[in-house]
Order: C-alpha cells, then structure tokens, then sequence
C-alpha cells in the first residue's frame, strides 16, 4: 500500500528561521578558563578515573569472573602459548636474529599488554612483517662484511656471535625508540592517525612485505647463501642470485624442507575444514618442530649430511640492559615505521574482535600499551611485536575472553625459555622457514583485493596496486612513505574532480535527482557538488556551475575588466575580493533546505544573458560542504555578485551551522 505524505509550511529565511526556532545565544560548552582550570582539578574520583583509564586491568580483572571465563581462558592461553614457540623461532629468522629472543619477544610483552591493552581478544607478539622490517635494519647495520675474521687455514670467516650481539643491540635500540614513538602519540591523543593509512593501503603494504619474508626464507629452503643487497630492487635481485645458486641446492635441506611443508599444509588444512567439529586445533606447528628436531638429532642429519640447525638456545631469562642510544640516529626513520605500521595491524584487529563481541576498543590507549609491551620488552632483549591474525582467530575461536590467556600463553613460553629450550638446539632452519611460508597463506588470500576492488572502486584499487608494487620494488621504508604519499594524492585527487550536477524534481513528489534522468524546473536549477568546495576546486566550482547553468558571467566579467583595466590574460574569480560585498556578508546568508538570499541588479544588456538560457533563480546545494576557507566565502561572493548582474537570483540550501557561521 503506497502512503503518500503532503507537507506544507511556509518558506523561511535565515531571521525567519531563528525566530521559529527560538535561537538562543547561550552557550552549552564552558568558558575556556573554566575548562583549563577543572582539568587541573584533583579529586579522588578524578584519579580514580584516570588510573583506570591508563591501567585498564585495574578495572577489568577484580570483577573477573572464575566460572564463566577461567576455562576458556585456559585452553585459549594453553593453545596460544603452543602456537608462540614455533612462531616466536621462525619469525626471529625474519629479524635475522637467533630464536631465543624470539622466545623472549613471545613473552615480556604480552605481560605488558595484558597489563595496560583494551582488546580482550588480540594476541601480542612477534608476526612476519614487522619481523621482515626489523630484520631488514639489521641486516643493513650489521652486514656479515663488518665481522670477518682471519681463519686458522687462513680463509676469512664471519665473527658471528659479535654479529649476532650487534643485531640484537639494533633491533631493541630500534623496538625501544618504536615504543617511544607509540606512547608519546598515545598521550597526546593522536590514535586517529592511523585513519589515515587506508584499508588497501594497509592491506597491499602486508601483501608486499609477504613477498619479502617468503623471498628471505629461500635460501633455507634450497640451503643457499645468496649474496645480501640492499635499497630499491633488492627482492628482485636477490630472487635472481637465489636463481642462479639453485644447481648449488643441498637436497637433503630441501627434502626436509618439502616434507615439512606438505604436512603443515595438509594438517592446517584439517583444521580449517573441520574447525567446527575439532575441541582444539591440531598443533601441527608444534608437532613438526619436536618431530624434525628429534629425527635430526638421532639421525645425526647434522653431521652426516651438513643440515643448517639452530644452534645453542641458552637456558634462562637475560637480564635487562639499556638500549644503545647512540643507535637512535641511524634508525630512527625505521622506528617511525614499525611504529605506525605496528599500531595499524594491532587496533584493526582489536576494532574486528570488539566488534564482533561488544565492547569498546580505546585507539588512544591501544597506542600507549603497544609502545610500552615494545619500550619493557627492548629492555630485555624482545624485538618490536604486534598482533597477529593467526594466533588472534585461535585465541578467540577456543573460548578465549580476557587477556588472562595472553598470561597463560607467556608461562608456556616461560617454561620452555628456563627448562626445555636447550632440546630444540638440533631443530633445522629449514622446517622453521616452513613454518613461516605456511603462515603467509593469509596475506597472500589478500591478492584476491584485486579483482573485489576492480568491481567496486578503481581509485582503491589503484591505492593496493600502486602501494603492492612499491613495497616490493622499493623495499618496506620507501614502500611505505612512497604509499602514503600516493594515498594522499588519491584522496586530493577525488576532491579535486567532484560530481557537478543539476537538480531536476521527481514528478508527484519532493525529491530531487540529477537531471541527467529527471526533468528540472523550468527557470531553475538547483546545483550540487558532491564534495567539500574549497581552495584547491573553488575555481572549478565556479566554472562547473557556469557550464551546467549555461551562464558564462567570467566572460562578462572579463570584458568588464579589460574595456576598464585594459588587462589581458586569465583572472581566477575564486580569489578575486568583492569590494562592493565586503561590508555585506548578510546577503550571502544560508539558511536550512529552504534558505532564501539573493543579490539580484540588472542592466539591460546583462539580462539579455538570463532571458536567453531561461533560467531566473540558482540554487546552490550546499549541503555536502561541512567547512568553508576564505576562497570559498569569495567564491560565493563573487557568484552572489556575478549572477546578480544579469539578474539571476541566487539562493543556498542546505548549509551546515558552521558554513552559516563562517559566512
């Protein structure tokens, strides 16, 4: 059954329209001085507050309640905390450091996020891009040619337990400057940066650095040593060097490697298909690290057919030690952008499970407990972390409700750093790369953005493209400037080339569509932009509407001025000044739908423009434009101005209050 509606009231001016409406002058917000002085106010319930805003756990954890979370919890902290040992080894690889300190990256910064975090769900720790990020620097810092030594046959060799010391001082110089970076912008209150990184920005930047962890997991797979490059191009040519040294493959690395691949795929692939009906998911992970470490070791793989292993994995907990601050200058670029690319992964995670489960993610405050679980954990040797997908869908999907089961996951990895670490010395590099080539399934699915964003949005997908493509030719540091920069760009590019329409109405009804489909008015148009007028398309503001009214006034205007001025060459309207209007900003009024101001002068000649396009009144919608600069005051002053010469009338709808005011 069709409901029709008829509404009628009387047509409204600005002053009409406040005293229908009753404005008052008073004001809801407290004087600045009044503002200042109470956020200097001390008061128990204040501290109170900001404690508990600062030290979530405070709030949360006395009203944890046993019975309805402590088991799930549980076997989510139990099946996390098995997903953290093999993940924190391999993804070490990644920072090309040795894979204790994996180990310890898996377990003082989750304590800390547990402490200060808002996301119930997310699991913290290491994850393969910030790993590819970290180890980048360090490779670049700390290259094998820096630490060779004179051999006893007299052949050069690499020093590498002062390599190794040295890589570890870079990345916790470079995770504790990364930290300091989050907690500084977190107090300021600058968490919605990170907006500012889009979804395919962010997306095809992971995709691109998926790309270069399975490129640097290479020469563990086929047991190569390619030569190391550096700057743009670098994935290229080291793809190419890995080529070249393929006759070069040690098979036996490569059968160890094959097989442990095929069952981690296979297995997790179980999982997935029958994640419904499986209590847990198979730790396969877990089960290939013990199983490989065991056949090698036993088998004596090791000394028989020359397999690359861990190596010594000490037993205990490294005292804490100050970053090398002398570090800073040379990575502090680095820091800047583990730090934001860091915080960009953790809170749209965080924001996807606190959706989906109803509570409150704080942006701000996210900010502050990843850079400090990265500043306490550089103090004891952790590399920079952030959440991760894997281990985050694992939490959530076994029962997880609290951050208790990060707790739980850090005391698995707490026992195996103090008592059984030292088994897994005899594990091969080769399975670990397996591991990691395995969890990029995820990243990789996201190449399917392609076709999903050439349906829905080009200028999107141009953004994936263009930051996929720089990321891998330019490496992680120009990928990511080079990706924001272009975002930028796109963003002043849609803004720069707006809809301009004309509004017709809808017959029998009160709506208004482009008339393009629909008939317009007879002697009116009615204008859109479908986006903010301001400096940079002012000038194309006032040319659209000249061309979809069919009024050329700059003409006009133009001839005016060279007859007076005897000047030539082009004049951009949008910032020429009105001296005749200056003192008159009340006929440039706004008012709501229905605003009614208008200039309107004649001479006969001018008219002559009006009656030949049949057009008596414009009316601007202004209704998407939510601030005006100068320009744009003088735009619409000139258009009051111009218009009003061959007497057209010029109306504005739709103007936001303070569009009203700054007019």
């Amino acid at each position: 059954m069709d409901v029709e509606y008829f509404v009628q009231r009387e047509v409204l001016d600005e002053s009409r329209l406040d005293e229908v409406a009753q404005k008052g002058t008073w004001s809801t917000k407290p004087a600045l001085g009044e503002r200042v002085k109470d956020s200097l106010r001390c008061s128990v319930p204040r501290l109170k507050h900001t404690v508990l805003n600062w030290v979530p756990v405070l709030g949360w954890l006395p009203r944890y309640s046993i019975r309805e979370n402590a088991i799930g919890d549980l076997i989510s902290g139990c099946s996390v905390g098995i997903m953290h040992l093999p993940q924190g080894m391999a993804y070490a690889l990644l920072a090309s450091l040795r894979p204790v300190f994996g180990l310890y990256t898996s377990l003082y910064p989750v304590l800390v996020y547990f402490i200060f975090g808002t996301s119930r769900h997310i699991s913290v720790g290491t994850f393969a891009v910030i790993s590819i990020m970290i180890g980048s620097v360090t490779e670049r810092l700390a290259p094998d040619s820096n630490f060779m030594v004179n051999g006893t046959n007299g052949t050069d060799s690499v020093d590498f337990d002062a390599r190794d010391a040295f890589r570890v001082q870079i990345a916790c110089s470079l995770t504790v400057l990364a930290g300091i970076f989050q907690i500084l912008l977190g107090v300021v209150r600058f968490g919605f940066v990170v907006t500012y990184l889009s979804e395919p920005l962010v997306r095809g930047y992971t995709t691109g650095s998926a790309c270069h962890v399975c490129v640097s997991q290479l020469k563990y797979l086929f047991g190569v040593s390619p030569a190391r490059f550096a700057g743009p191009l670098s994935l290229i040519y080291t793809l190419v060097d890995i080529c070249r040294l393929l006759p070069l493959t040690k098979v036996p690395e490569l059968v160890v490697s094959l097989v442990a691949l095929a069952v981690l795929i296979v297995v997790k692939e179980i999982n997935a298909c029958y994640r419904q009906k499986l209590p847990l998911p198979i730790p396969i992970e877990l089960i290939v690290i013990i199983a490989a470490t065991i056949i090698t070791h036993f088998c004596g793989l090791t000394s028989t057919y020359g397999i690359d292993v861990v190596g010594e994995i000490p037993s205990g907990l490294k005292a804490p030690r100050a970053p090398d601050a002398t570090l800073f200058s040379q990575v502090i670029g680095d820091a800047f952008a583990v730090a934001i690319v860091g915080y960009a992964i953790n809170i749209s995670l965080g924001k996807t499970f606190a959706l989906k489960h109803g509570y409150k993610v704080d942006s701000n405050q996210e900010l502050v407990a990843l850079g400090l679980s990265n500043t306490v954990g550089g103090f004891f040797q952790c590399y920079s972390v952030t959440s991760s997908l894997s281990r985050s869908l694992v939490q959530e999907s076994t029962g997880g409700k609290t951050q208790v089961a990060g707790v739980i996951s850090s005391i698995i990895v707490l026992i195996t750093v103090l008592k059984i670490g030292a088994l897994f010395e005899d594990l091969p590099k080769a399975v670990l790369s397996t591991i990691v080539f395995v969890n990029l399934k995820g990243m990789f699915k996201q190449l399917m953005d392609v076709p999903m964003l050439w349906k829905t949005n080009k200028v999107d997908l141009l953004v994936w493209l263009v930051t996929f493509t720089s990321t891998v030719l330019l490496n992680l540091d120009l990928g990511l400037a080079v990706s924001i920069g272009f975002s930028m760009l796109a963003f002043i590019f849609r803004t720069q080339l707006p809809r301009y329409s004309i509004l017709g109405r809808v017959p029998d009804t009160d709506l208004y569509l482009d008339t393009d489909t629909y008939k317009e008015i007879p002697g009116v148009k009615i204008f859109r932009s479908s986006t903010t007028i301001y400096y940079t398309n002012a000038e194309m503001y006032l040319e659209a509407l000249q061309e979809k009214s069919q009024m050329n006034v700059a003409a006009l205007r133009l001839s005016e001025t060279s007859a007076n001025g005897n000047r030539k060459g082009q004049v951009n309207w949008a910032y020429q000044h009105d001296t005749t209007t200056l003192d008159s900003d009340s006929d440039t009024g706004c008012q709501g739908d229905d605003s009614i101001n208008q200039v309107s002068c004649c001479s006969d000649e001018e008219r002559g423009m009006a009656c030949e396009s049949g057009t008596h009144s414009i009316i601007l919608d202004i209704s998407t434009t939510s601030f005006v600069d100068t320009v744009t005051v003088n735009t619409l002053k000139n258009i009051f101005r111009d218009f009003g010469a061959i007497e057209v009338d010029i109306y504005l709808a739709g103007c936001q209050v303070n569009v009203l005011n700054a007019e």
